[in-house]
């Protein structure tokens, strides 16, 4: 255990975590179009093929070259139906927080809970992490039953913290510690 995660593939109840690949731009393409993802996430604006490209072929495997994170696709029956990651990630702190879109085919089945729960346990329990975060602006409601179905706790309110297309927004803080994983 470095200054870097493992390179695992992770599963869940029905879900696999793994590295995205260039046979997912596609999905990544019109998954990042869509309107909600779109609301709450500050993507950028068209999302273009080559923006796809370069995040499945250069952003990700650097994220997780360099420590700062690691990125995964949510897959279910071999089809990508999100991206979960470990980002901004703090080694000497062991903090790390994730981020997550769930692509509008697969919404409304809990996968964005599922998987950050499966992805938050990993990095608390092999990974050396002591806390992961999830911060959802105050009206993505569905961020945040996600947060709270994968076993974090709210800690309250971040005021003007994030930016969306719209705007400055508030942030709701949830987080899950290492030793939340012993807890009955």
């Amino acid at each position: 255990m470095g200054n870097q995660f493992a390179d695992d593939v992770l599963a869940g109840d029905g879900f696999r975590l793994t590295p995205l690949g260039s046979a997912d731009i596609e999905d990544v393409t019109s998954a990042c179009r869509d309107e909600v993802t779109q609301r709450w996430l500050p993507l950028p604006s068209p999302y273009t093929s080559d923006v796809a490209r370069a995040f499945v072929e250069e952003i990700a495997p650097r994220m997780h070259a360099s420590g700062a994170g690691l990125v995964r696709r949510i897959e279910v029956a071999g089809r990508l139906c999100g991206v979960i990651d470990l980002k901004a990630t703090d080694w000497r702190v062991r903090a790390t927080e994730i981020g997550y879109w769930v692509a509008p085919w697969a919404r409304g089945h809990g996968l964005a809970g599922k998987a950050s729960r499966v992805l938050a346990d990993w990095a608390l329990s092999t990974q050396g992490m002591a806390r992961v975060v999830i911060c959802c602006a105050t009206g993505n409601v569905a961020s945040q039953k996600a947060a709270v179905s994968a076993g974090f706790s709210h800690e309250g309110r971040a005021r003007s913290a994030g930016i969306v297309h719209a705007g400055r927004v508030d942030l709701e803080v949830f987080s899950k510690l290492s030793s939340d994983l012993d807890a009955p």
